[in-house]
């Protein structure tokens, strides 16, 4: 299989006990894409169970927590591959105690695929997730009907269910919803078509995966690289060596390129670039290398090389939408740690503007609380300036994490829009 083949990463999403382990597991399986040993330990531990058909959840069920309650806690990353595309799948947990994680496996995803059991219809954490799917900028949906056999595999239901979810994402700007009817367990509309649900025209889920476009993230055109570290020699061997390290994160570098330091606002050129221990003409992005500049500059960690034509914004001060992941509330004016692109910052949360109403997808004025899986707008102030863009033109320098100065937790996710 060629290299060139093309990479989707999605996620899925779900309330507990909707088949998402359930259906991944199927996916690898029908689709021959896990080793014989892998076959061997589910076969055993079926068996050992009882169980008249292969546990397909524990492919994916990986730890011994999640194997022993039967729930999915952590992002459980999986690949596989077709002739027409390779797959990196986020499996993320459905209980809402868990929603962080689900925040953390659908940032870097192309799509989303949103389970729900036919059973119970739209739940709060399918609105939940619909709406985190939105804000990370997914573009594509797959909202996957399950456990079809469970319900005489009904039409009517599968229409209902499919209105219902419609009137929540009417007020969200997504650009492709598809809806499937599927029965994980039994392998209806996976990867084989099956017998029981001949009224359903539509593609399989394998064949929509395989045919999703994938949009491009970001201008290829504008070259972002944030410094994480400075390497400085200068010994008998190298003279006054000064080189910056760390990541493309957009675009592309070459030598000679006219870059911009960030946020000093100083102008140089690039006079060499080094990846992987050898010199290179040029570095691309989700490369990692070190780049020589031609006027000696004082940069430092968390400062961004930019080409000239890459307009990034500069401020102590953001508007960004976060999702609390701490049992501890939110409060106002109280020290965090924000750990942005390379640098870390003080940050106080100066006010609340909106909160997300979760069973309207809408913005509702905000109370005097924050909890636990909130979604909202804030406005932040910062100790310093930060070098920024937002979260759909690039990743690393529109997104952060939020950490609670005296206990070292992660509180919060944060994207800038």
């Amino acid at each position: 299989m060629s290299d060139s083949i093309e990479i989707l990463r999605f996620a899925t999403a779900g309330s507990v006990d909707d088949g998402k382990s359930t259906l991944i597991g199927r996916l690898l399986y029908d689709s021959k894409g896990i080793f014989l040993d892998q076959l061997e330990t589910l076969e055993s531990d079926s068996k050992s169970k009882n169980l008249k058909e292969i546990d397909l959840a524990h492919l994916t069920d990986g730890l011994k927590d999640e194997r022993e309650q039967g729930i999915t806690i952590d992002v459980a990353y999986r690949y596989f591959s077709t002739p027409k595309r390779k797959f990196i799948i986020a499996d993320t947990p459905g209980h809402e105690e868990y929603t962080r994680n689900m925040f953390t496996g659908a940032s870097n995803s192309s799509l989303a695929i949103i389970l729900i059991d036919s059973r119970k219809g739209v739940l709060k954490q399918s609105r939940r997730h619909l709406y985190i799917s939105y804000l990370l900028g997914i573009k594509n949906i797959i909202v996957a009907v399950n456990k079809m056999d469970l319900v005489d595999y009904s039409r009517e239901k599968f229409l209902d269910i499919r209105d219902d979810f419609l009137k929540l994402s009417d007020n969200l700007s997504i650009n492709s919803i598809n809806f499937i009817p599927i029965s994980a367990l039994k392998g209806d509309m996976i990867v084989d078509r099956g017998i029981n649900l001949s009224w359903y025209k539509g593609d399989t889920l394998i064949h929509i995966l395989e045919n999703t476009k994938i949009y491009p993230e970001e201008d290829e055109s504008k070259s972002c690289f944030p410094v994480q570290l400075i390497s400085r020699v200068d010994n008998e061997e190298v003279k006054d060596f000064r080189g910056y390290m760390g990541m493309v994160t957009s675009g592309k570098f070459k030598i000679g390129d006219k870059v911009k330091i960030l946020p000093a606002q100083k102008e140089s050129k690039i006079g060499n670039i080094i990846e992987s221990g050898q010199y290179d003409q040029e570095i691309n992005k989700g490369r990692s290398g070190t780049l020589l500049l031609e006027d000696e500059l004082e940069i430092s960690r968390g400062d961004v090389i930019a080409s000239l034509n890459y307009a990034l914004k500069i401020n102590d001060t953001i508007l960004s939408q976060i999702c609390w992941m701490s049992e501890k509330e939110l409060k106002l004016k109280k020290k965090y740690i924000m750990k942005h692109s390379n640098k870390s910052s003080k940050i106080l949360i100066n006010k609340l503007i909106n909160k997300i109403n979760i069973e309207s997808l809408k913005e509702m004025e905000p109370d005097d609380t924050f909890r636990m899986n909130d979604i909202g707008q804030v406005e932040i102030k910062i100790q310093n300036n930060i070098v920024y863009d937002t979260y759909e033109s690039n990743k690393e320098l529109g997104s952060f994490i939020i950490i609670d100065i005296e206990s070292n937790n992660t509180v919060a996710a944060g994207i800038i829009k």
